[in-house]
């Protein structure tokens, strides 16, 4: 008998893993809180709400949320978005009691400014593990080539999860940098806002280029000053999550910053969106987390203003320009 893999959050990202998995060899569970996902997974082999249009390996079940709090699970991939993961944390706690967890989620949580890493460490007795890079869900459901990072405090469970993901299309590599993986994949969604912003105010491939290596040059620095080593940032969940984020047309963060540039409000932008863009909360979590550990972040603080206190996009871009010079350095 095969072993079982739970997946828990039913999104796009949390379906096209659930597929990948199965795909493996795995028996897999999608505990989904939308009831047509549900529906759709166990009668349709379908995420019609999330992943429309790909049929998913037909041995895949879905279970309603809820009834994790009846199950025991050995083994999860958490990909719960990271402002209602302490919730889900407290509903799931019995199940994943000394589970192998990967958390597939990206994000700072804006009451805490915690990562996803430390608020499931809080919430959770597991086996904490991360996997974040440059992959979009629809690319991944589609077989397309893939590579991402995989990071744990611990050995085996960094190789366990890296050969549960890992085959012809989908390549996994190992890393000890749990904060630097982590804070890569969330920092990311806020340049990429900005990104979609300078491009839909049309300021062309040189103002994204320069927004997409002074944005690493942020997340380093904040990674840095939280333990992060300065390699992983060069790395896929540094660099190449960066790219892909802020370039990409299947990327909802760079859509949030073009229609920002189009003139829409942040309400007019969210109530109208099916799935998340993590990088709306993820600024303005980062904005505080680097005001009170004082990390200069200039980027996401203007992101933050134009998201939370209407700052017109382009004052935004006239004063990152008009910064006292200095050299090109993280510090």
């Amino acid at each position: 008998m095969s072993e079982c893999i739970s997946i828990i959050g039913g999104g796009s990202w949390g379906t096209a893993l659930a597929d990948l998995i199965a795909g493996n060899g795995y028996e897999v569970t999608v505990f989904a809180k939308e009831k047509e996902v549900v529906e759709g997974i166990n009668k349709d082999n379908e995420n019609g709400l999330f992943l429309a249009g790909h049929k998913l390996h037909s041995s895949i079940k879905a279970e309603a949320l809820e009834k994790i709090k009846e199950s025991k699970v050995p083994r999860a991939v958490w990909a719960v978005p990271t402002q209602f993961s302490r919730d889900v944390a407290a509903m799931a706690l019995h199940a994943l009691e000394n589970s192998s967890v990967m958390i597939a989620t990206k994000g700072i949580e804006i009451s805490t400014g915690e990562l996803i890493y430390d608020i499931l460490n809080e919430e959770l007795n597991s086996n904490l593990t991360i996997l974040s890079g440059p992959s979009f869900a629809k690319e991944v459901a589609a077989k397309k080539p893939t590579a991402v990072s995989i990071a744990s405090n611990e050995e085996t469970e960094r190789i366990y999860w890296q050969k549960v993901v890992s085959n012809t299309f989908f390549r996994a590599y190992t890393s000890e940098d749990v904060i630097g993986v982590e804070v890569g994949g969330a920092i990311k969604n806020v340049i990429a806002i900005a990104t979609g912003i300078s491009d839909g105010l049309g300021f062309g491939l040189n103002a994204r280029a320069g927004l997409i290596t002074r944005g690493l040059a942020e997340i380093t620095r904040l990674g840095l000053s939280l333990g992060a080593k300065h390699e992983t940032f060069m790395g896929l969940s540094g660099m190449g999550d960066l790219v892909l984020t802020a370039t990409g047309d299947l990327s909802r963060n760079r859509n949030v910053g073009l229609k920002i540039a189009e003139g829409l409000s942040l309400t007019e932008i969210t109530e109208n969106m099916k799935m998340v863009a993590e990088g709306v909360y993820t600024a303005k979590a980062a904005h505080f987390l680097s005001d009170r550990i004082k990390v200069d972040m200039p980027i996401t603080k203007e992101v933050y203003k134009i998201l939370y206190e209407n700052k017109k996009p382009y004052q935004s871009v006239m004063d990152l320009m008009s910064r006292d010079l200095k050299s090109e350095s993280v510090k």
